[in-house]
Formats: C-alpha cells, structure tokens, sequence
C-alpha cells in the first residue's frame, strides 16, 4: 500500500536532486520513465515545477509556497510535506515522535 501519491512522490524525488533525469526519477518512484514524464508535465503545468534547460539536460526549480491542493481553500504549503519527505530520519531535531 502507498500513502503517498506518484506526484508527491516526483516531487520529493526533485526535491532531493533538481537535477534528476527522467529515468532516475521513474527508478526513485518505481515508475516508467513515460510515466515520470506526464507527472513532470503535470507538475509544471500546475505550477509546482518549472523546468530549465541546461545544455541537454533539465533541471527543476520547486515553488514549496504552493498549497497542497489547489483545488480547495487549503493553506498548507508543498513545502512542508517536501520538509518532511526529504528530511535526514537520523536528524533529531526534525524526527517525528
């Protein structure tokens, strides 16, 4: 069973190496790279990502200030489930109790 949705899971994948290929990010995810790509797209279309060319590779740039769902009146940003997602499990300050 997965909590986490492929899209959050992209995201923290993009969090943790703005550099990542398609191909790395379906590998984080368990994905296919084709799918990675719709989600990629997904993302940026709805703003959470912005996709820049560097030579022939891409980087991402995230915007954690979104709200998780943008359909409804939640103030929750992106970020702080990013926070979580990609934090250090060894890193007490930030461990869950």
């Amino acid at each position: 069973m997965r909590l986490l949705t492929n899209a959050a899971q992209v995201l923290a994948c993009v969090a943790r190496d703005p550099g990542s290929r398609l191909r790395d990010i379906a590998t984080c995810v368990g994905i296919t790279e084709r799918a990675a790509h719709r989600i990629v797209c997904e993302l940026e279309a709805d703003g959470y990502i912005t996709r820049h060319r560097e030579g022939a590779r891409n980087t991402y740039e995230l915007h954690p200030d979104l709200p998780l769902d943008q359909e409804s009146d939640s103030v929750v940003p992106v970020g702080a489930l990013l926070r979580l997602l990609i934090a250090d499990p060894r890193d007490e300050d930030r461990a869950v109790a």
